[in-house]
């Protein structure tokens, strides 16, 4: 159950390790800045942000990272290659921690990826993303590889099939398309995001399809789901919506997820706790079927449970 066949490819991205057999590594939790409603624009988005509650935000995330063991990334969402300019800055000025350019639009993810280029941040950047519903994929392709991006994630769900089948037919285009222009990247990881929450446990089969075939990191993003669910707030209030939010982010890091994209950075504080216990959990479920434990000494599991450790240590 806990054990692939195939070979893992493990990413670093910024110093973080992404990917391996379950449980060698924590959970990736990539949460967004400068999304659509976030806090730190308090007027037009065109007049600015709050570059306090921005800071707080950022420093808050690393923090809980180092608290937990649990790996932060920002997912840096932009309009235009200006704003993407003006995020970057901001964000590499405040943490180290790795982070993704994030646009709808194929324009300003290239201005944001060229940027990156410029200022020597492409070690620490990964490119977000490559899609199947792309209609000039290779056009993009073409650019970023000239660019030299280095980290790029695929999002391998196709409306058409939404099985976790459709998700390596998804991935296989896409590959498809990248060795048509015969482009390499350092790493691939892929995203098999779909929109509500039940539906995310077709991710983590996916992904378990996906690292048997290929080995790439794999995850999802279970906050689409959990922010689309406006019926749970109007029932159970903010704190049942969060409880929920926090119980699909685990569920998702326990079920093949190398990485979640978790939704706005401002969930940090109740993401983080979740996702580290679920990945204790992971670890420990590993154990009882391999006697293997985390390979990152950094793990939630050797962090916050270090009594329990040593006592399965002398169970091997």
């Amino acid at each position: 159950m806990f054990r692939f066949s195939t070979v893992q490819k493990r990413a670093e991205i910024g110093g973080v390790k992404v990917g391996g057999q379950p449980g060698e590594y924590a959970t990736v939790v990539i949460s967004s800045i400068f999304q659509k409603g976030d806090k730190v624009f308090e007027g037009k988005r065109k007049e600015g942000f709050n570059e306090k509650r921005a800071e707080e935000l950022l420093r808050t995330q690393d923090r809980l990272s180092e608290e937990t063991g649990v790996p932060g990334m920002a997912d840096i969402v932009g309009n235009s290659g200006q704003e993407f300019k003006l995020f970057i800055d901001f964000v590499t000025s405040v943490s180290d921690m790795p982070f993704c350019i994030d646009a709808w639009v194929m324009k300003p993810k290239l201005e944001g990826a060229a940027y990156c280029a410029e200022k020597g941040l492409l070690d620490r950047m990964f490119y977000n993303s490559l899609t199947v519903w792309e209609q000039d994929i290779e056009t993009e392709i073409r650019e970023i590889y000239q660019i030299g991006v280095k980290h790029v994630l695929l999002v391998s769900f196709d409306p058409a099939d939404q099985m976790p089948g459709g998700r390596i037919t998804g991935t296989q285009k896409l590959l498809d398309a990248i060795e048509r222009v015969g482009a390499k990247f350092e790493t691939i990881m892929v995203d098999t995001s779909v929109m509500n929450g039940p539906a995310t446990a077709l991710c983590g089969l996916a992904n378990r399809l996906i690292k048997e075939k290929w080995g790439f990191p794999c995850g999802s993003a279970p906050s689409n789901g959990s922010y689309m669910w406006k019926q749970a707030k109007e029932l159970w209030g903010f704190k049942g919506w969060s409880a929920a939010d926090a119980a699909l982010e685990a569920l998702s890091s326990y079920m093949y997820h190398d990485f979640i994209f978790s939704g706005p950075m401002a969930g940090a504080p109740r993401i983080f706790p979740a996702v580290a216990l679920a990945d204790a959990f992971l670890a420990t479920a590993v154990f009882g079927e391999t006697r293997e434990l985390p390979k990152a000494e950094s793990h939630p599991l050797y962090k916050l449970f270090p009594d329990f450790v040593e006592q399965l240590k002398a169970i091997k």
